[in-house]
C-alpha cells in the first residue's frame, strides 16, 4: 500500500481518503444505472412482443408490435435522462476548485477478504466527466438515429435492450474508482458487442463476426486480468488513486520497476484488444455486420475507446515504464499505417470506415505514447463526433440505397438525398484533417507533441505524417465515390431517397460539433488569449502526476516558429491529399480500375489489410480448430466415451449373466450355493484359517 507520504493524482480531501467532511453524491448511480433500467423495460416489452406474436401468428404487425414501438423512445429517454445527470456533474465539477474536481459516490463492499477487500463506487472527475458528455451524448443521439433505422425491423425491442445495457456497461467502466467495477463494465460491452454486432443472426456471417470479436477480446481481458493481478501483487489494491501514489513511492524506493513495466505492458495489452491495435485489431473491420447504429456506437463513443480511457486512467503507472510507452508508440504507428492503407481499397463504405476507426485510434495510443494524455482525449473526443458522424450518414445512404454498401455501385447520390451529402462531407472532411476543422486541431497535437519528445518518436512522426495522408486521400474517396460522378446503378429501379428527420436531425447536431469541435483545446500558438488549451487545463488534475513521473518537471517545449511550421505541413497535407483523393474519384472508378490492372497484387493485399487476418486463419484458427477436432474424436469420443460406454455395456452383459443364473431352479440355486460355500472355505483356508 502506497504511504501517507506519497504523491497522488488527486487530493486526499477529493477522494474522501482523510477529509471526513467530503460530501458523498448518491445520485451518481443514477447515470449508469437509467440506461440498465431502459434494457430491462425494453426487454419486457421484446417478451410482450413475442407473446402477442404467439397468440396471434395470422395478425399483423401493426397489432402485435405496439410494445416494440415503445422500446425505442423508453431506450431514448433513459439514455437523455443520463446525459442530463452527467450535464449536471460537469457542472457541479466545474464549480470546484482545480485540485478538488472529485465527486464520489457511496462504496458497496463486495468482497472483504480480511488483508484485501473490493468495493463498488461511481466517480466522477475531469477524465470520467469528458468520458461522460461524449457517452451520453453521442449515445443518445445514435438512440434517436435508430428509431427511424430500426423502424421496421421485428426485433427492435431486442436491439434497443441491447443498446441500452451497452451505454450502461460502458458508464460503469468510465464511473468506477477501481479496476474491479472498471473490470465489469469491460467485460459487459465485450458481452453486448456480441450480441449487437450478431444481432441479424439470420444473415449469412453475422453471427461468426460476433463469435470473432469476442474470443479476439478475450485475449486482451487476459491480458488485463493478470495485470490486474500484478497491481494487487505489488500494491494490494486496485484503488486507482492508490496505484497512482503506490508508482510514486516504487521510483523513490527504486525498487519493483519491472513489475511495475510488466503490469504496464499486461494491461496495454488488454488496451490493444478493446481499442483494436496490433495484434488484435482484426474483429472490428467484421463488426461492420451489426445495425449501423451499432457500428457508431462501438466505433466511436463506447468500446473502442475503452483502452485509450485505460491508459490515461493509469498515467502513473504508463509514466512509470516509458520502454513501454515507445513500445506503444511502434505498436500504434504500425497499426494506424496498416489500417490507414487499408482503407485505401476498400469498396465496402462502412469497410472503409471500419479501417479508418483502427487508424485513428492509433492516432490516439501514439500521442500516449509520447505522453500527450490530453491531446489523446481530444482526439478520442472530435473522433466521436466526425466518426458517429461518418457511420450514421453512411447508414442514410444504405438506407436510401435499400442495403447497398458497395461504393462501385453508387454514384451521383448527393442530388438525391442531399442533406446526406451536406453532413457526410463535413465529417470527411473533418476526418482528413481540413483546417480549422475539428480533426486538424486534435491530429495535429497528437503529432506535434509526438515530434516534441525527439529521438526515436521522430521516426514515429513520420508515421503518422504518412497515415495523415493516407486519412485525407481515402475520406475524400469516399465523397467522390458515394456523391459524385454519374450514377452506377438504375436509378429508376432502386429510387434512392432521402433519410426521415429522425435519421437526418443527429446527423447535422453531429456536423456541427465535427465543425466546431476543435475549440475544446486550440493550439497554444492561437491568437486568441485564453482560448487554448482548454481540456488540456480541464485534465490537469488527472495528468499531473503522469507528467511529473515521465518528464520530471522538463516537459518538452517547441518554439513558436515550430509550431506555426507543424501546423502548416499538416494543413498542407490535408489540403493537397484531399485534392488527390476528390479528384481521382469524383468522375467514377477509372482510378479504382487502373490500379486493380496495373497492381492487382498489392491491390489484394491492401484490401485484406496486408494478410494479417488471413495469415491468423491459416496459422492459428485453422490448426486449432484441427486440434479440437482431433481432441474431440480421438480423446473425447475414442477414449473417453469409449470407455464409458465400455464399462456401461460391461455391467449391463454382466447383469445380464447373472439374470439367466438366477433362472428360478431349485437345483440351480443349490449348485451356486454350493459353490459359494466352497469358495468361501478357500479362502478362509488360504487366510490362514485352519
Amino acid at each position: 500500500m502506497p504511504s501517507s507520504g506519497a504523491i497522488s493524482p488527486y487530493p486526499s480531501t477529493a477522494w474522501g481518503r482523510e477529509n471526513d467532511g467530503v460530501a458523498v453524491v448518491n445520485w451518481l448511480w443514477w447515470i449508469p444505472a437509467l440506461p440498465l433500467l431502459g434494457s430491462v423495460i425494453a426487454a419486457c416489452l421484446h417478451a410482450w412482443t413475442l407473446a402477442a406474436r404467439k397468440r396471434a401468428p395470422e395478425a399483423s404487425a401493426n397489432d402485435t408490435d405496439r410494445a416494440a414501438r415503445l422500446a425505442w423512445p423508453v431506450a431514448s429517454l433513459a439514455v437523455g435522462l443520463a446525459f442530463v445527470l452527467s450535464v449536471v456533474a460537469w457542472s457541479a465539477l466545474s464549480d470546484l476548485p482545480p485540485e478538488a474536481r472529485v465527486l464520489e459516490s457511496s462504496t458497496w463492499n463486495w468482497i472483504d477478504g480480511g488483508s484485501i477487500s473490493f468495493g463498488i463506487s461511481m466517480l466522477v472527475d475531469p477524465l470520467s466527466s469528458i468520458m461522460l458528455l461524449v457517452i451520453c451524448g453521442v449515445g443518445a443521439l445514435i438512440h434517436i438515429y435508430a428509431g427511424g433505422y430500426m423502424a421496421d425491423d421485428p426485433g427492435k425491442a431486442r436491439f434497443f435492450a441491447y443498446l441500452n445495457l451497452f451505454v450502461a456497461m460502458m458508464l460503469q467502466l468510465v464511473l468506477s474508482s477501481n479496476l474491479l467495477g472498471l473490470f465489469i463494465g469491460w467485460e459487459g460491452v465485450g458481452l453486448c458487442s456480441y450480441l449487437l454486432i450478431g444481432f441479424w443472426y439470420e444473415k449469412h456471417g453475422t453471427s461468426q463476426a460476433g463469435q470473432k470479436a469476442f474470443v479476439v477480446n478475450r485475449i486482451g481481458d487476459a491480458c488485463f486480468l493478470i495485470g490486474s493481478f500484478c497491481l494487487i501483487d505489488l500494491f494490494g489494491t486496485l484503488d486507482m488513486s492508490d496505484i497512482g501514489a503506490g508508482v510514486a513511492d516504487l521510483l523513490q524506493s527504486g525498487e519493483h520497476n519491472f513489475q511495475i513495466s510488466l503490469a504496464a505492458l499486461l494491461l496495454f495489452g488488454g488496451a490493444c484488444g478493446k481499442s483494436a491495435q496490433l495484434p488484435l485489431f482484426v474483429w472490428l473491420p467484421d463488426a461492420m455486420a451489426g445495425p449501423t447504429p451499432v457500428s457508431a456506437l462501438i466505433h466511436a463513443a463506447t468500446m473502442v475507446t475503452s483502452g485509450v480511457y485505460l491508459v490515461v486512467r493509469l498515467n502513473p503507472l504508463f509514466a512509470a515504464a516509458p520502454g513501454v510507452l515507445f513500445f506503444m508508440g511502434l505498436v500504434a504507428a504500425a497499426t494506424a499505417f496498416i489500417a490507414g492503407s487499408a482503407a485505401v481499397a476498400q469498396r465496402d463504405l462502412k469497410g472503409v470506415l471500419a479501417y479508418s476507426t483502427v487508424s485513428q485510434l492509433g492516432y490516439m495510443f501514439l500521442g500516449l505514447s509520447a505522453g500527450a494524455w490530453s491531446a489523446a482525449i481530444f482526439h478520442l473526443v472530435t473522433h466521436a463526433f466526425f466518426k458517429a458522424l461518418l457511420f450514421l450518414a453512411a447508414g442514410s445512404v444504405i438506407h436510401g440505397v435499400h442495403g447497398n454498401q458497395d461504393m462501385h455501385k453508387m454514384g451521383g447520390l448527393r442530388k438525391h438525398m442531399p442533406r446526406t451529402a451536406a453532413t457526410f462531407i463535413a465529417g470527411a472532411a473533418a476526418l482528413s484533417g481540413l483546417p480549422l476543422l475539428a480533426g486538424f486541431f486534435s491530429k495535429d497535437e497528437i503529432l506535434t507533441l509526438t515530434f516534441a519528445r525527439g529521438g526515436g518518436h521522430m521516426g514515429l512522426w513520420l508515421v503518422g505524417l504518412g497515415v495523415a495522408a493516407l486519412t485525407a486521400f481515402y475520406s475524400w474517396r469516399m465523397v467522390g465515390l458515394v456523391f459524385f460522378g454519374p450514377a452506377r446503378f438504375d436509378e429508376q429501379k432502386q429510387k434512392p431517397h432521402e433519410s426521415p428527420t429522425s435519421m437526418v436531425l443527429p446527423l447535422m447536431i453531429l456536423a456541427f460539433l465535427a465543425v466546431v469541435g476543435g475549440a475544446l483545446n486550440l493550439p497554444a500558438v492561437w491568437p486568441f488569449e485564453g482560448s487554448a488549451g482548454v481540456l488540456h487545463h480541464w485534465l490537469a488534475p488527472v495528468t499531473r502526476l503522469g507528467d511529473e513521473i515521465l518528464f520530471h518537471g522538463l516537459a518538452p517545449h517547441l518554439t513558436s516558429r515550430t509550431e506555426y511550421i507543424l501546423l502548416a505541413i499538416g494543413a498542407g497535407l490535408a489540403l493537397i491529399y484531399s485534392h488527390k483523393g476528390f479528384h481521382a474519384y469524383k468522375h467514377g472508378l477509372e482510378r479504382d480500375e487502373q490500379f486493380q490492372n496495373q497492381r492487382p497484387l498489392l491491390q489484394g493485399t491492401l484490401r485484406d489489410a496486408w494478410g494479417i487476418d488471413g495469415a491468423y486463419t491459416r496459422w492459428i484458427v485453422q490448426p486449432i480448430k484441427l486440434l479440437a477436432f482431433c481432441v474431440s474424436v480421438m480423446v473425447d469420443k475414442l477414449l473417453i466415451d469409449a470407455a464409458v460406454n465400455g464399462a456401461a455395456r460391461g455391467a449391463r452383459a454382466l447383469g445380464e449373466r447373472a439374470k439367466r443364473m438366477g433362472d428360478g431352479s431349485v437345483a440351480q440355486t443349490g449348485l451356486w450355493m454350493g459353490a459359494a460355500a466352497v469358495l468361501l472355505a478357500l479362502v478362509w483356508m488360504a487366510g490362514g484359517g485352519l
